[in-house]
């Protein structure tokens, strides 16, 4: 069984959370390495 876990961010966070993940899904591109999971968030 999978316990899930609610978490509230600020708009700020969310923000940082999107960009940081945005900028690792580049810097995969730029080395060729695949981005299938970092596109399923």
């Amino acid at each position: 069984m999978n316990k899930k876990t609610k978490v509230k961010f600020t708009d700020f966070e969310c923000n940082l959370l999107v960009n940081g993940i945005n900028e690792f899904r580049n810097m995969l591109l730029a080395e060729d390495l695949p981005t299938e999971d970092v596109d399923k968030l």
